[in-house]
């Protein structure tokens, strides 16, 4: 959850970027649905494990 709430926080900070000529190498939309994906499947072991 940590990482999906950082790339949250990228892309806030690279949408609202005030040089709009400085383009970002990092796809931090794709790296918060996978965070988000991992955390799910997580919980879910979590829970079965129970």
């Amino acid at each position: 959850m940590t990482v999906a709430i950082a790339s949250g926080i990228g892309e806030h900070r690279r949408r609202n970027r005030k040089d709009l000529d400085r383009v970002g190498l990092v796809p931090w939309p794709l790296i918060q649905l996978l965070a988000l994906l991992a955390a799910l499947i997580l919980v879910s072991v979590a829970l079965n494990l129970r």
